[in-house]
This record gives C-alpha cells, structure tokens and sequence, in this order.
C-alpha cells in the first residue's frame, strides 16, 4: 500500500519552503503564503509545562486563510492533546520530509504557535475535505474516502489550528 508520502512524491507535487525565521505579529499576514506554497506541516503539542512534545510529525493539512485543517487518527496524540486541554501546539510550515529522517530540519522552517480546536460541525468537516480534495487532487482518490470514512465512523478526527502569535 502507498502511503501518503509516497504518493506526493510520485505525483511530483511539492514546493519548498521559503526559511524564514519563527514568524510573529506578522503570522496573519505571512502564514497563509507560506501555507499556499507547502504540501505538508510539521506539528508539535505544547505540554502543560509549555515545552513541545516529543511527539511531532509530518502532516497533510488544507487551509482557509491562516486557518490549518488536519484530519487525523482519534486516537494520535494531536487529537488526544486537545481532548485533554492541551491546544497549543508548534507548527512548522515547509516540507523537508519525513521527520524521524529529516535530522531536525524541520526546525528550521518558519514556525508559530497555533491553538486547535476539535471540529465536530459536519458542515465545517466537509468544507475542510472540499479544501483537501483541492489540494491534493491525485492523492485525494485513495484518501478522500479514507477521510470522510474514518471522520463517519470515529477513527479520524477533524481539527482545526489558528495561529495564535
């Protein structure tokens, strides 16, 4: 089975990011650029103590404005997190590939702080999927109905990230 990555990849879609430092006041403004110009975000959960996470990963993601949508698995950390009252978290905007191999890299990338929210509005649900779809229009035949199938049956769970510096 091809995952994700690899599918991106033998689409030949993919754009690196620009390397600008952490991003501030300016992140309304910048953000949705940078978030027009990626394939993927890295992202950490901010613990209670207000460190990362060790838990970071590479992830697809579709946009409004400076709003990031994520689809995930109900029962990854992201999605537990939040559940949890832990809605801060660290994007990373760019693509440098997979983390565990991309030896930090993606740290250098453009980052803010962003809270997430857990979406369940089926109306909001579907626009974000509209947003995907657009996005990856090649890989969205095989992931699409994976999406709207698990976001159906409770495997995945919609969030919603707004930058928050």
């Amino acid at each position: 089975m091809l995952t994700r990555r690899q599918l991106l990849k033998a689409s030949g879609v993919g754009i690196a990011a620009t390397g600008l430092p952490f991003l501030s006041r300016a992140a309304a403004i910048v953000v949705p650029g940078l978030l027009a110009e990626t394939d993927l975000i890295y992202l950490s959960p901010i613990k209670s103590n207000g460190k990362e996470s060790r838990c970071q990963a590479e992830i697809w993601f579709a946009h409004s404005g400076s709003d990031m949508y994520v689809c995930t698995s109900s029962d990854a950390w992201r999605t537990r997190a939040i559940a949890s009252g832990l809605t801060r978290a660290r994007v990373w905007i760019g693509d440098v590939g997979n983390w565990q191999s991309a030896n930090g890299k993606y740290l250098a990338l453009p980052s803010i702080v962003a809270t997430g929210e857990i979406i369940s509005d089926k109306a909001i649900e579907a626009q974000a999927l509209d947003l995907f779809g657009d996005k990856y229009p090649l890989q969205w035949v095989l992931w699409g109905p994976r999406f709207r199938k698990g976001l159906e049956d409770g495997s995945r769970t919609m969030i919603r990230y707004r930058p928050t510096t």
